[in-house]
Protein backbone atom coordinates (compact mmCIF):
# COMPACT_ATOMS: atom_id res chain seq x y z
CA UNK A 1 0.00 0.00 0.00
CA UNK A 2 1.37 3.54 -0.82
CA UNK A 3 0.99 6.12 1.20
CA UNK A 4 1.86 9.95 1.21
CA UNK A 5 3.93 11.24 4.18
CA UNK A 6 2.92 15.13 4.57
CA UNK A 7 4.94 17.76 6.20
CA UNK A 8 3.54 20.51 7.76
CA UNK A 9 5.60 23.09 9.31
CA UNK A 10 3.95 26.00 11.50
CA UNK A 11 1.36 23.88 13.33
CA UNK A 12 0.15 24.12 16.58
CA UNK A 13 2.14 21.71 17.63
CA UNK A 14 5.26 24.12 16.21
CA UNK A 15 4.43 27.46 17.72
CA UNK A 16 7.44 27.49 19.87
CA UNK A 17 9.73 26.15 17.39
CA UNK A 18 11.90 28.74 15.89
CA UNK A 19 11.77 28.70 12.00
CA UNK A 20 14.53 26.84 10.13
CA UNK A 21 16.25 29.92 8.96
CA UNK A 22 17.02 31.05 12.03
CA UNK A 23 18.32 28.21 13.63
CA UNK A 24 21.93 27.32 14.03
CA UNK A 25 23.60 25.89 10.75
CA UNK A 26 25.23 22.83 12.71
CA UNK A 27 21.17 22.61 13.91
CA UNK A 28 19.88 22.55 9.95
CA UNK A 29 22.58 20.31 9.29
CA UNK A 30 21.57 17.82 11.95
CA UNK A 31 17.89 18.01 10.57
CA UNK A 32 19.06 17.71 6.69
CA UNK A 33 21.55 14.43 8.13
CA UNK A 34 18.71 12.91 9.69
CA UNK A 35 16.13 13.35 6.65
CA UNK A 36 18.90 12.12 4.23
CA UNK A 37 19.47 8.75 6.86
CA UNK A 38 15.79 8.20 7.09
CA UNK A 39 15.48 8.60 3.23
CA UNK A 40 18.33 5.88 2.75
CA UNK A 41 16.97 3.43 5.13
CA UNK A 42 13.42 3.24 3.53
CA UNK A 43 15.18 3.32 -0.11
CA UNK A 44 16.90 0.44 1.12
CA UNK A 45 14.16 -1.05 2.34
CA UNK A 46 12.39 -0.97 -0.77
CA UNK A 47 9.97 1.54 1.25
CA UNK A 48 10.54 4.30 -0.87
CA UNK A 49 9.00 5.52 -3.78
CA UNK A 50 10.15 8.98 -3.56
CA UNK A 51 10.84 12.23 -0.85
CA UNK A 52 11.20 16.02 -1.60
CA UNK A 53 10.99 19.18 -0.09
CA UNK A 54 9.00 21.88 -1.47
CA UNK A 55 9.26 25.68 -1.86
CA UNK A 56 7.70 27.93 0.12
CA UNK A 57 4.21 29.16 0.10
CA UNK A 58 5.63 32.62 -1.43
CA UNK A 59 6.20 30.46 -4.68
CA UNK A 60 2.61 28.79 -4.71
CA UNK A 61 -0.08 29.17 -7.62
CA UNK A 62 -3.85 27.96 -7.53
CA UNK A 63 -5.26 27.33 -10.74
CA UNK A 64 -8.77 27.50 -11.81
CA UNK A 65 -10.00 26.48 -14.98
CA UNK A 66 -13.83 25.66 -16.14
CA UNK A 67 -11.96 23.89 -19.12
CA UNK A 68 -13.55 26.77 -21.59
CA UNK A 69 -12.23 30.00 -20.76
CA UNK A 70 -8.47 30.94 -19.98
CA UNK A 71 -7.36 29.45 -16.63
CA UNK A 72 -7.32 31.78 -13.47
CA UNK A 73 -3.65 32.05 -11.54
CA UNK A 74 -3.80 33.06 -8.04
CA UNK A 75 -1.04 34.11 -5.88
CA UNK A 76 -1.58 31.94 -2.77
CA UNK A 77 -1.69 30.57 0.04
CA UNK A 78 -2.60 33.64 1.84
CA UNK A 79 0.49 35.51 3.96
CA UNK A 80 -1.80 35.04 6.92
CA UNK A 81 -1.47 31.20 6.85
CA UNK A 82 0.52 29.93 9.89
CA UNK A 83 0.66 26.48 8.59
CA UNK A 84 2.99 25.65 5.09
CA UNK A 85 3.54 21.93 3.52
CA UNK A 86 7.23 21.79 4.07
CA UNK A 87 7.54 18.15 2.02
CA UNK A 88 6.34 14.92 1.78
CA UNK A 89 7.70 11.27 1.83
CA UNK A 90 5.52 8.81 -0.84
CA UNK A 91 6.31 5.43 0.82
CA UNK A 92 5.29 1.79 -0.59
CA UNK A 93 4.77 -0.14 2.75
CA UNK A 94 2.96 -3.57 3.85
CA UNK A 95 0.22 -1.87 6.44
CA UNK A 96 -0.80 1.25 7.71
CA UNK A 97 1.37 0.47 10.79
CA UNK A 98 4.22 0.72 9.22
CA UNK A 99 3.07 4.52 7.64
CA UNK A 100 2.78 5.21 10.78
CA UNK A 101 5.65 4.00 12.29
CA UNK A 102 7.48 5.76 9.61
CA UNK A 103 5.57 9.08 10.54
CA UNK A 104 6.65 9.25 13.98
CA UNK A 105 10.12 8.73 13.34
CA UNK A 106 9.92 11.58 10.65
CA UNK A 107 8.44 13.41 13.39
CA UNK A 108 11.05 13.01 15.75
CA UNK A 109 13.46 15.00 13.42
CA UNK A 110 15.87 16.77 15.20
CA UNK A 111 15.41 20.47 15.96
CA UNK A 112 17.03 23.83 17.73
CA UNK A 113 19.50 22.16 20.26
CA UNK A 114 19.07 18.27 18.85
CA UNK A 115 15.59 18.34 20.61
CA UNK A 116 12.93 16.52 18.96
CA UNK A 117 11.02 18.42 16.60
CA UNK A 118 7.61 17.02 17.19
CA UNK A 119 6.38 17.92 13.39
CA UNK A 120 2.62 17.06 12.55
CA UNK A 121 2.95 14.22 9.70
CA UNK A 122 -0.06 13.69 7.91
CA UNK A 123 -0.71 10.48 6.93
CA UNK A 124 -2.91 9.47 3.53
CA UNK A 125 -3.19 6.29 1.37
CA UNK A 126 -2.95 6.96 -2.09
CA UNK A 127 -6.12 5.75 -3.80
CA UNK A 128 -5.00 4.42 -7.38
CA UNK A 129 -7.96 4.82 -10.15
CA UNK A 130 -10.55 2.52 -10.67
CA UNK A 131 -9.69 0.04 -13.37
CA UNK A 132 -11.59 1.52 -16.97
CA UNK A 133 -14.47 -0.66 -17.90
CA UNK A 134 -13.67 -2.93 -20.64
Amino acid sequence: MRYMLLQAYGAVELEDCTPMYEWDPADVRAHIDFQHRLNAELLASGELVDAQGLAGPDQAKFVVSDGVNPPKIIDGPYPESKELLAGYRLIDVESLDRALEIAARSSAAPGPGGAAIRQPIEVRQVMGAPDPEV
